[in-house]
């Protein structure tokens, strides 16, 4: 598939993450920017603008039979992530795109603006059977474009209207914005959230997550969500072993003092092109720290960057990641963070009248 797209990209550009744009893995042939000398004229990083392109899709909602996530029906408003989060692990998924899971997937944007035509649709089919809906399982829901495109907010809307149960993940403090929808959803047992906090030291957080909301932002997102009468869980994903590992315990310390209920990790997961990106970052951004976290990342991957093995993949093996369970599992319990998830409402589905249908000529 043409992307349309050209690659033109400045050296290091601010407020990105990756540092280099090389051809997805697809690709027949490969691209890959380099300092060749001559741009001494102008050695400061230049700016690297976002595109965002429409996207035609047919079905909104995705199945997935994977027993490591949860959840087997999601919904992802947008393809690509602005926030430039290093470690994503959606960015090889970009490479299907024609596109690089460097810088092109945190700059060059897709997003699906009849998502809440086709769920509506999907949702009223007489053999739809309602069960939990995922939304960003893959990127996030809240990113920067849905302040101005609002695709997420109407998914949930149509969402809420049929009484549909659905869970959020995000690391972005916009989701207060749909709170008036969160709330009613939440008294009727119909939703719950999660906030993705990775860190409290804003410098690493910014390093790690150049475009996503500070730490203390999303803080403050567990506060007004909770006190919304909105359950949420803090997930503390990923765990970077010599990175920000030492702060697991403050970072769920400082959730459940803001209401959270619940809590998760995930061990960083490097597959396909990430490996290369994580790594290119570390020496870059950590170049003290970058020999040890491949060093301990690997202890925790049976001596290689990445393992796939469903049961494994999200929490490692070995005895370094024997101790990080052990350590959050203390943790959760130390700070009340071990109520769990809870069962959502599926019993409240219905199907409601279209409007402009026969049964407005009933109503009042």
């Amino acid at each position: 598939m043409s992307s349309g797209f050209t690659s033109q990209i400045p050296k290091v550009p601010r407020g990105r993450g990756a540092r280099s744009n090389a051809s997805g893995r697809y690709e027949s042939q490969q691209r890959e920017d380099f300092d060749d000398g001559w741009a001494i004229e102008d050695p400061a990083p230049g700016q690297l603008d976002t595109a965002v392109t429409a996207e035609k899709a047919r079905v909104i909602i995705s199945r997935n039979d994977s027993p490591d996530v949860g959840f087997s029906a999601s919904i992802n408003p947008y393809r690509g992530c602005e926030h430039g989060c290093i470690y994503c692990y959606a960015r090889p998924a970009h490479a299907y795109m024609g596109l690089s899971p460097g810088l092109d997937f945190e700059s060059k944007l897709f997003f699906k603006p009849h998502a809440a035509q086709l769920l509506e649709k999907e949702l009223a089919k007489p053999r739809y059977t309602p069960e939990l809906i995922h939304i960003g399982g893959n990127t996030d829901p809240y990113q920067p474009e849905e302040r101005r495109l609002r695709i997420t907010r109407g998914v949930i809307e149509v969402l809420v209207r049929f009484r549909h149960p659905f869970s959020v993940i995000t690391k972005s403090a916009l989701i207060v914005r749909d709170l008036d929808l969160l709330a009613e959803a939440a008294a009727m047992k119909l939703t719950r959230v999660a906030i993705s906090i990775t860190s409290l030291d804003r410098q690493l957080a910014r390093s790690m997550e150049p475009r996503a909301a500070t730490p203390e932002k999303r803080i403050d997102a567990v506060r007004r969500l909770t006190q919304a009468g909105v359950p949420v869980t803090v997930m503390f994903a990923p765990c970077i072993p010599g990175l920000n590992d030492h702060e697991m315990e403050a970072v769920l310390e400082r959730a459940a003092q803001a209401g959270a209920s619940g809590a998760g990790y995930v061990a960083l997961r490097l597959p396909l092109e990430i490996k290369d990106l994580f790594r290119e970052w570390l020496e870059t951004d950590h170049p003290d720290r970058a020999r040890r976290v491949m060093s301990l990342v690997r202890q925790m991957r049976g001596g290689k960057d990445y393992d796939a093995q469903w049961g494994s993949r999200m929490k490692g093996e070995g005895p370094l990641a024997a101790l990080m369970a052990a350590r959050f599992a203390a943790a959760k319990k130390r700070y009340g963070l071990d109520v769990g998830w809870g069962s959502l409402d599926a019993s409240r589905f219905h199907v409601p009248p279209q409007r402009g249908g026969q049964m407005d000529l009933f109503a009042e």
